[in-house]
């Protein structure tokens, strides 16, 4: 339950961010009664489930069970992880980080990272409006012949470089940047003072990174142009040319077309491709969710950004030698951040945007998405002569490595084919996988034996007793129960005792649905506790509390009453006389707590 930032710091983060303001801006919202609701943005629906309790701070859904604090709702709505949304928040809420408050460089810096970011947001302005200029002719020419629509191009900002060696670098020193703001951010070139071989000294220059050339903007998440990718108009090298790593960028931690993704709600998986006109190209022909790396392979912390946008990527790589090899390595980074993944290998030796432009939407809908094991031992296959034994004892053992960490259904498709490819029989390849054959129906058996165990009285009775315990968390939750009606021997179940210690130290209910950021299971049931009250009448939930209680304490009598009978014939004497006292005292609790409930009926 620890947390990178002081509780204290937390509580006053989300004390400033007003849950319903920072909700409105992304879903509107209707007060009915003391809650605001709306359509809930993490699922569809006509009719609206989704609540935001200004008085808790917290939001739920009532259709997908969606909910936690504000800053849980940040995570989930900006794709971002705990500390990430808790920065983010910060910087809309202009509050320094902990660690800053005490640091004088902080504010330089921040205002480094403004101007910088600053100077590429007007350089896209610019480039984008050069597009439909006589200098930009060139580079829109380029655009229209690989069949690119204005929508389009507008979509993704698109822009033109002209031909001229300062164009860009002399419109933003207009503007009040520096030139070495724009060196630092990529933009300009700059050559210091140096000495030419006759002695004579060539004064400093500055030109522009970007000449000749169509530009793509490059813009994370959160709207921010962090660079420029260029691609060279006629003939040229380098084809491709990429902003380097600055002060705001880092190629190896964000993906072209983030902010896109970022828009789209409800995808089931990433499509991964290589290229910008990748990209583009599979967009404007409608497929969803398209991105592509930053002119490197994939990184992890592409892949773990890849992850907040769907739960599944699919490579969508060259169909060339490098594409291939690029999709093996992705597969490793993949599996490594456990992110299923699939394959889609373009035919006769395609790219994404060659494909799409010849078979359309239709055509790439039907491509097969080959499993990791499917393509590695496609690749593999390439590498043996199947012809000769030799070639289909290595190819077999080779594909033996791949099969071994599959589950058993996975590893039964691939088994029949290499049987076939190979001539080995089901024994000898599970053998070189390193497995025994299992009994027919063997795995069938288990669980249904399983299944037909009967659920005994018993644990009936101990799930009675946890969702007691639990209803009682939920009405601790609301703050209006008297503090002393509950007690923490009412609680058996580790998780609530310490919910019911927190909750009685004062702790919000925001603050303990935080407080499990690193643990989904156990963060999704405190949200569940704490973020469905029972009921608005607090004469009722008083009413809910007692009833739990006198539940739970009836059943812990009763079973104390059963333990003590169950073991009294082996007792003797003054044992067995102390015994039957503790009986007696317990059943005079347990009538009196029976005539309280009858009375209350």
């Amino acid at each position: 339950m620890a947390s990178r930032f002081p509780a204290a710091w937390l509580d006053e983060l989300r004390a400033r961010a007003d849950i319903v303001q920072i909700v409105s801006g992304y879903v509107p919202l209707k007060k009915n009664g003391h809650r605001y609701w709306g359509l809930c943005p993490f699922h569809g629906e006509k009719t609206a489930s989704f609540s935001v309790d200004a008085e808790q701070q917290l939001y739920y859904c009532f259709g997908c069970k969606a909910g936690g604090s504000v800053i849980q709702f940040i995570m989930e709505i900006e794709r971002l992880d705990f500390p990430e949304a808790v920065r983010f928040l910060a910087d809309q809420l202009h509050m320094p980080l902990p660690q800053m408050e005490n640091d004088p460089d902080w504010q330089r810096k921040r205002d480094q990272r403004d101007r910088l970011l600053s100077a590429n947001r007007e350089a896209a302005r610019i480039f984008h409006q050069t597009l439909y200029t006589k200098e930009g002719e060139a580079s829109l020419n380029y655009l229209k012949q690989r069949g690119l629509t204005d929508n389009v191009i507008r979509k993704f900002g698109l822009g033109a470089a002209p031909e001229k060696w300062d164009f860009l670098t002399q419109q933003l020193l207009q503007k009040g940047f520096t030139l070495e703001e724009l060196r630092q951010v990529g933009l300009t070139v700059v050559k210091d003072e140096e000495t030419l071989p006759d002695g004579t000294k060539r004064p400093k220059r500055a030109f522009d990174m970007f000449r000749n050339r169509a530009i793509f903007p490059i813009i994370d998440q959160y709207g921010n142009v962090l660079a420029f990718g260029g691609r060279i108009l006629g003939e040229g090298q380098p084809k491709y040319l990429n902003t380097s790593d600055t002060p705001v960028f880092n190629k190896r931690l964000g993906v072209y077309a983030a902010n896109l993704l970022r828009k789209e709600r409800h995808l089931e998986r990433v499509v991964l491709v290589e290229g910008y006109m990748d990209v583009v190209s599979l967009t404007q022909f409608g497929v969803t969710g398209v991105c592509a790396t930053l002119g490197t392979a994939l990184t992890n912390e592409q892949a773990r950004l890849l992850k907040r946008f769907a739960p599944k990527v699919y490579l969508s790589y060259d169909g060339d030698s490098a594409g291939q090899h690029a999709i093996l390595r992705g597969l490793d980074i993949l599996e490594a951040e456990g992110i299923p993944a699939r394959v889609l290998d373009f035919p006769d030796g395609l790219d994404p945007d060659e494909f799409i432009r010849r078979d359309g939407l239709e055509g790439f809908e039907k491509l097969p998405a080959l499993s990791p094991a499917t393509y590695r031992m496609r690749r593999l296959k390439d590498q043996y002569d199947l012809s000769t034994q030799e070639g289909r004892t290595e190819y077999a053992k080779a594909c033996a490595q791949i099969l071994k960490g599959l589950e058993p259904v996975e590893m039964e498709n691939h088994l029949q084919q290499l049987m076939v490819q190979t001539g080995f029989s089901r024994e000898v390849l599970m053998a070189q996988i390193g497995q025994t054959v299992p009994r027919v129906n063997e795995a069938v058996q288990k669980p249904a034996a399983a299944a037909s165990v009967r659920r005994t009285p018993a644990a009936d009775s101990t799930d009675d007793e946890l969702r007691a315990q639990e209803m009682l968390i939920s009405l601790l939750g609301t703050r209006r129960l008297p503090s002393d009606i509950i007690s923490e021997q009412d609680f058996d179940d580790p998780l609530l005792k310490s919910l019911y210690t927190r909750l009685k130290e004062g702790d919000s209910p925001a603050a303990l649905v935080d407080a499990f950021q690193d643990r989904e299971d156990i963060r999704a049931r405190v949200g569940r506790l704490l973020l469905t009250p029972p009921s608005e009448d607090t004469d009722q939930l008083i009413r809910m509390a007692e009833d739990c209680l006198s539940s739970l304490r009836r059943k812990r009598i009763e079973r104390q009453i059963k333990t003590i009978m169950q073991n009294v014939n082996g007792m003797t004497g003054e044992e067995k006389r102390e015994a039957m006292m503790q009986v007696q005292q317990l059943s005079a609790q347990l009538n009196q707590l029976k005539a309280r409930r009858s009375t209350q009926l």
